[in-house]
């Protein structure tokens, strides 16, 4: 039996991590890995580089896991993690997080995926549960608020990272979106750690 938990703050972690039960337990028959045995090899080893192959190996366990937990019928995936699978959303999700400082409209993504504006909107808003430039909103603030967690950091460096123009652009989104700006949010997640 391997057992293990992750310590993660941020939102962009938290958007997945949410989504799972407060223990997750996988059956060694439910699932078919090398991992886990790769892993009880490794933790004998007392060689250099062990560190640091053990912490490859925990997340590659840790996407194995989530991959066959969401796969489960009665799983709750969010609507992202599974939309991941559409020939049409899941790229341009990929686009989206790929690139969050590009200027997109729904156009772009559309004409990427090979759809229009409409069908986009409409296939995206489905599987995702909210319109692409929503959630696009929702991942650029997901990022800022982790990037605003780094000291040295500053509210225009983040703006520029994740497609916001300008600093006073950000903290109005961030204001209006999460309803604290984004040096109250810097403030908050210090005294948290």
């Amino acid at each position: 039996m391997i057992s293990g938990t992750y310590q993660m703050r941020g939102e962009i972690s938290s958007r997945l991590l949410s989504a799972l039960p407060p223990v997750l337990v996988l059956a060694g028959d439910a699932w078919s890995s090398p991992l886990p045995a790769l892993l009880s090899d490794e933790i004998v080893r007392d060689e250099p580089g062990q560190e640091v192959v053990l912490d490859r190996l925990l997340d590659l366990l840790l996407i194995a896991v989530l991959r066959t937990w969401f796969a489960r019928p009665e799983a709750a995936a969010p609507g992202w993690y599974a939309a991941q699978a559409d020939p049409v959303v899941g790229p341009a999700l990929r686009l989206l997080h790929d690139d969050p400082a590009h200027p997109w409209t729904v156009a772009d993504p559309a004409a990427r995926t090979g759809v229009s504006r409409a069908a986009l909107g409409r296939r995206f808003t489905d599987l995702v549960g909210e319109p692409p430039m929503a959630y696009l909103t929702g991942w650029r603030l997901s990022l800022a608020a982790d990037l605003l967690r780094e000291p040295d950091a500053t509210v225009a460096s983040v703006a520029r990272k994740v497609g916001y123009g300008s600093p006073f652009a950000l903290s109005a989104a961030f204001k209006r979106v999460r309803g604290v700006s984004p040096q109250q949010h810097r403030e908050r997640a210090a005294a948290a750690c």
